[in-house]
């Protein structure tokens, strides 16, 4: 078990999926935690008994992390609620399937809003509070460092985008103490792509492992980058898809 008692942690989408495997993993290991979500009120409840049965306080917001005022208010919210704030995960981000020529404006506009907008005003909210150990953790995407069929452009630019949004970040914090990393899943077992998918017996040929992802273990290496035993990686993509892109 990695130490992260007295940690106050903020994850963004925490409801569902990854997210909320997250949210668990940062409470089993000590922290309290702040999470947003859109619309899944139910799971957002369970989430945060969940959190409660480790002995952790649990707060959950609902947020649209397309609308920059709701960004702004869930950081104050969580910082009211948590007293401070030591570790931002950037978890939320929606998918849209579909190429180029077919493109439709207003998906592809909520789709960088959501995945690459969010991340940065998040940041930007939660940064004057960090303290030296502050940690910030986004969730990218193993399609941002290769896309082996079509139909995803816009999905894997936006998560394409977050690789320089984390080193350049790690730049201007690394100074104040403050570490900053990319952790790029693959193929996991979530709502949004389960591993009885349509899609899931090709997805699974493209690993090395031959098997999806489990949320949870995607977790584990949000856990690690927060905790001290990795105050020197700063800058980084932690990537996590089984093989996909060996």
């Amino acid at each position: 078990m990695i130490d992260l008692n007295g940690k106050r942690a903020l994850v963004t989408g925490g409801s569902r999926g990854i997210g909320a495997a997250i949210v668990e993993a940062l409470a089993k290991n000590g922290a309290d935690v702040a999470f947003t979500y859109h619309s899944s009120s139910e799971k957002a409840v369970a989430v945060a008994r969940s959190v409660e049965s480790h002995g952790r306080r649990a707060v959950a917001i609902q947020a649209d992390s397309a609308d920059p005022q709701a960004i702004a208010r869930a950081v104050e919210d969580a910082m009211a609620s948590l007293g401070g704030l030591d570790i931002l995960v950037n978890s939320a981000a929606i998918g849209h399937s579909g190429n180029i020529a077919d493109l439709n404006l207003d998906e592809y506009q909520t789709l960088m809003d959501v995945n690459v907008r969010a991340p940065v005003l998040f940041a930007k909210a939660v940064i004057p509070h960090l303290r030296d150990g502050g940690r910030i953790i986004t969730i990218g995407s193993a399609l941002g460092e290769r896309v082996p069929f079509p139909g995803v452009t816009p999905y894997a630019m936006s998560k394409a985008a977050l690789k320089s949004f984390t080193r350049g970040l790690s730049r201007e914090l690394g100074p104040s103490g403050i570490t900053v990393n990319l952790v790029q899943p693959g193929a996991t077992d979530t709502d949004a792509n389960p591993a009885d998918g349509a899609a899931a017996d090709f997805q699974r040929s493209l690993t090395s492992l031959g098997r999806y992802g489990e949320p949870r273990e995607i977790a584990n290496a949000v856990v690690f980058l927060a905790s001290p035993a990795a105050s020197v990686i700063t800058g980084a993509a932690l990537t996590a898809d089984g093989g996909a892109i060996a």
